[in-house]
């Protein structure tokens, strides 16, 4: 009959549990990760030990061997009572969305999460065919370094720290945070990470339902980050106890203890946790071993509840220190911004005046050099002036001394005889005729012509060759006369010079002789260099060809066989231009050669 009942009621309480466990630390793109790995082996060795019937431990995965571990993990599942999925690694929240990050991702903008790391709704698909218990384990919550370098093709797209909240849409499903959605955990400063080790301690508890086993672990994990990590359970169960690992079955005996119902009523309240449920537990059952348990159970909840009302009175202190600090830093940097804008203003007023100062300035230089223009203008058109009614004066005074003669003259020709008339005549002065401007330039440029400073015609145009022949003359007379018009001084003062003035310039191959360009003769040989000077015609070389070298070797080597004769007498003759040995054929003489100068003492040269 127990063999019978064992066949029969075996299978039906028998459960299938299986789990994958995944570390990712060695990342590619950002830096290597501590405890992942080694939080890994810790879980994984934890549910081996709880009696798991599968447990797949994967570390370092990319994101092909991620995809392959959770589809081959969603198969072992379809028949599995329980499913459980653990991963240590780094992960984020992208739009509400949290994302779990294989080793090869590289994640440079935020569209790239999408291709290149998996959702946490992929890995709720894989557990969900288990019957009775779908668990997920997240110990992802890390400081993510990706959002860091990450950029953003849409400002709008929110990327939050740590997870984001979820609320699991299958029935008996939980997801566990390492953390707080919204918050950060922490690797600890040992092998494992402070959630991991509290996971080790409390899951493989027989009998111990979930939500118990994860009240411990929150507690343990606050106490060991100093309040500062706080693990988070998202999801629900039902009414039932779920343990991870079921119960050892009670031993039979005798019958059961009258403190059992007291022991059960006080579990349900330890379960539960709350003031509450302590509170109604004392009503129930107020004296007793168990009574007294429940009262320090309301003693540590009365401290824990003083010590969050600390914690919120110091981060409540905290935060008005850091507003109050806040306001005073912006108040130096209100203060300092409107001394930078004063000493800015202050800057700008002093550039304006000097701009002002330097403009006032160049417009009185401008209107001073306006006023020399001016009056150099009208000191010029006074001499002009001037010396036009100079030359007028002098002009209508000649007119009149010439018509005053030439009355005298005609009285003077009326009263003498013919003789006396011619004599008178013959003695006085040729009258001045009358001088307009054109006839006192044309007079001014004949004269210039005769000193030797003007070439172009005489014309009465005083013109820019005319001015500058006037000036050249003031160069070599030494003179100071206005250029710019042809006056009487300019006149007396042309014709005082008796001789040229200016210097003759002469073509090439011409020199100055006099007032005359002579050409230049060289003699026989020489020729007119670019310095008017004779030089020598250099002599051409002839160019040697192989018929002349033939012929100078023919002749050579004739000359060289015969004997040698004598070329000269060995007499000696000097003449004016050196001495020299007397021609072949000649000899020294002392008779008069025609066409020979004789110098006294020194012999001729006589030839055949």
């Amino acid at each position: 009959m127990i063999f019978a009942i064992w066949l029969t009621c075996g299978p039906a309480h028998a459960e299938k549990r299986v789990a994958l466990v995944i570390g990712n630390s060695a990342y590619k793109s950002v830096p290597r990760l501590a405890n992942p790995v080694s939080d890994a082996g810790l879980i994984g060795g934890m549910f081996k030990r709880a009696g798991f019937d599968a447990v797949d431990v994967k570390q370092d995965l990319s994101g092909a061997e991620m995809r392959k571990a959770l589809r081959e993990f969603g198969t072992r599942a379809r028949d599995a009572d329980v499913a459980v999925v653990y991963y240590a690694g780094h992960g984020m929240e992208v739009d509400g969305n949290n994302y779990l990050i294989p080793i090869d991702a590289a994640l440079e903008t935020d569209t790239d999460v999408y291709d290149e790391a998996f959702p946490l709704d992929r890995v709720l698909v894989s557990i969900e065919p288990a019957k009775q218990l779908r668990l997920v384990i997240l110990d992802a919550c890390r400081d993510n370094p990706f959002a860091k370098t990450m950029k953003r093709t849409v400002a709008s797209r929110a990327i939050g720290r740590g997870l984001a909240k979820i609320e699991p849409t299958s029935p008996n499903t939980m997801i566990a945070f390492a953390a707080k959605a919204g918050s950060t955990a922490s690797d600890g400063d040992s092998k494992n990470s402070p959630f991991a080790t509290a996971l080790a301690d409390h899951l493989p508890k027989p009998g111990l339902d979930l939500r118990k086993a994860f009240g411990f672990v929150r507690d343990d994990v606050l106490k060991a980050t100093s309040y500062k990590q706080e693990p988070f359970v998202y999801g629900s169960l039902g009414g039932d106890d779920v343990a991870l690992v079921p119960a050892k079955p009670a031993a039979a005996g005798p019958q059961a203890n009258p403190q059992d119902s007291v022991r059960r009523d006080y579990e349900l309240a330890l379960q539960a946790g709350l003031r509450e449920a302590w509170e109604a537990f004392l009503q129930a059952y107020p004296d007793g071993f168990y009574a007294n348990l429940a009262r320090v159970q309301l003693k540590k909840i009365a401290a824990e509840e003083e010590r969050a009302t600390a914690t919120e009175k110091a981060r409540l202190a905290e935060q008005e220190k850091a507003r109050l600090a806040s306001e005073r830093v912006q108040k130096a940097e209100l203060e300092k911004a409107a001394a930078a804008a004063k000493a800015a203003e202050d800057a700008r007023i002093a550039a304006e005046k000097a701009k002002q100062v330097e403009q006032a300035r160049a417009e009185a230089a401008e209107q001073q050099r306006k006023a020399a223009e001016a009056a150099a203008a009208k000191a010029l058109a006074e001499k002009q002036a001037a010396e036009k009614a100079k030359i007028e004066l002098a002009a209508r005074q000649a007119a009149e001394k010439a018509s005053a003669e030439q009355a005298a003259k005609q009285t003077a020709d009326r009263q003498m005889p013919e003789s006396e008339s011619q004599k008178v005549a013959a003695l006085s002065p040729a009258p001045a005729s009358t001088l307009s401007a054109a006839d006192l330039a044309k007079s001014v440029q004949s004269e210039l012509r005769r000193v030797g400073c003007l070439s172009a015609a005489v014309d009465g145009d005083w013109s820019a060759a005319s001015q500058r022949s006037l000036t050249l003359f003031n160069k070599y007379a030494g003179t100071k006369l206005d250029a710019k018009l042809a006056s009487i001084d300019a006149l007396d003062a042309l014709k005082a010079k008796p001789g040229r003035v200016c210097p003759l310039v002469c073509d090439h191959g011409f020199r100055a002789d006099g007032d005359q360009c002579t050409k230049i003769s060289c003699r026989a040989g020489y020729r007119v260099s670019d310095d008017n000077e004779c030089e020598k015609i250099p002599e051409k070389k002839p160019v040697a060809t192989r018929e002349d070298s033939r012929k100078r070797d023919t002749e050579r080597k004739a000359t060289e066989s015969s004997p040698a004769k004598p070329e000269a007498s060995g007499q000696i003759i000097c003449t004016q231009t050196g001495c020299r040995p007397v021609q072949k054929g000649c000899r020294l003489g002392s008779g008069v050669i025609p066409g020979r100068v004789q110098l006294p003492g020194v012999g001729q040269e006589v030839c055949n």
